[in-house]
């Protein structure tokens, strides 16, 4: 039992002792105040029991967790290794200069896209920026290609 259920029995005790009369108000509104004191204690010792089952079932799944998290950094780690280990596929494309129309073969995780990349064959710009009016054009154009597709349906 914990503290406050033993003062309630405690209370109740004394309200035993002291003889109190159920037919009196005073001494009525004692006794129903204990009985409700009392269903709280119990409500309590209830709440505390499933609070405790509740963190040690918690406590359990963390632990799991733990297992499960090591076990995949483990598998993790292996695979690491054996990709370094084995043949690395090259992310390498072929690019064609819209100038001299060289073929180049480009890693796009070493290009900025931002900054100016030249070619090596003839130095002109590899992503020249299209104006404005052109962007227009194209999508007006891929617009009209989709409506005339559509129609033929």
């Amino acid at each position: 039992m914990s503290k406050l259920t033993d003062r309630i029995s405690y209370l109740q005790g004394l309200a035993e002792g002291m003889k109190l009369n159920p037919d009196k108000d005073s001494h009525r509104l004692i006794l129903e105040i204990l009985n409700v004191l009392g269903e709280v204690g119990d409500a309590y010792e209830a709440l505390s029991e499933a609070h405790e089952e509740l963190s040690e079932y918690v406590e359990s799944i963390d632990e799991d967790l733990a297992d499960l998290e090591d076990e995949l950094l483990d598998d993790e780690e292996d695979g690491e290794e054996d990709e370094d280990e084995g043949d690395e596929e090259s992310s390498e494309i072929l690019y064609e200069c819209p100038h001299c129309h060289t073929e180049i073969e480009i890693d796009p995780e070493d290009v900025d896209f931002d900054e100016d990349a030249t070619c090596p064959a003839c130095g002109g710009e590899l992503f020249p920026e299209l104006p404005d009016d052109a962007e227009a054009e194209d999508e007006d154009d891929s617009e009209a290609e989709s409506l005339a597709d559509e129609s033929e349906d």
